[in-house]
């Protein structure tokens, strides 16, 4: 019976060539080519890297590593990165129990066997088993990376959200503007209008 579930033939050859990307340039597209040319990884049991790759998020449909790819050749995020990719190759998995990264063996094992409906003592279910576990000793389950959820409380522009007191003014520079209808009299004596601005001159300089 088919299963949705990663897996690699043999999990350990895999863990070489996540080893060797966080050493090698990103590529433009990550190809067969590429494994064997500039990784030096040949063979039929390497090039089941790329389906798993994709299936984890790592690359896209045409092989273009993902920012998730990226993240994981940071030595200071790839942990969290690989944490990721596991959620989304094993998205059945973590439906089921949220926290299956602390599963034990077993525990996994039983889950596999639900998902898939296979036997427990299918081959199968014990190279999705080694692969997840061989795929979680790279991950961090725990550390948790800022979202822009994350940072809700801070606008576009990465300026904070105005505080109580600057809201009531203490902290912010307030500048008013006022707009003042006169209603003149009816003269042609230059005398009264010149009281009427001196007058409106003085009392607005006291404020």
């Amino acid at each position: 019976m088919p299963t949705k579930l990663p897996y690699a033939v043999q999990p350990g050859s895999i863990r070489k060539i996540f080893d060797k990307i966080q050493e090698a340039k990103t590529p433009d597209r990550f190809t067969t080519d590429f494994l064997e040319t500039k990784l030096g990884f040949r063979g039929g049991n390497y090039r089941q890297f790329i389906p798993l790759a994709k299936k984890l998020g790592l690359l896209g449909s045409d092989g273009s590593p993902t920012d998730l790819y990226k993240s994981f050749r940071n030595h200071h995020t790839s942990k969290v990165a690989m944490a990721s990719a596991i959620k989304i190759g094993y998205r059945e998995v973590f439906d089921r129990n949220e926290y299956a990264g602390a599963l034990t063996r077993d525990q996994l094992k039983g889950l596999v066997v639900e998902i898939t409906g296979l036997d427990a003592n299918d081959r199968i279910v014990a190279l999705v088993c080694q692969t997840f576990e061989m795929l979680k000793s790279m991950a961090d389950f725990e550390t948790r990376t800022e979202t822009l959820e994350d940072k809700g409380s801070t606008d576009k522009s990465g300026s904070e959200p105005p505080t109580e007191a600057g809201r009531n003014g203490h902290e912010l520079d307030l500048r008013l503007a006022y707009t003042i209808n006169l209603v003149l009299p009816k003269t042609d004596d230059p005398a009264v209008f010149n009281a009427i601005f001196k007058a409106l001159r003085d009392n607005l300089m006291r404020h």
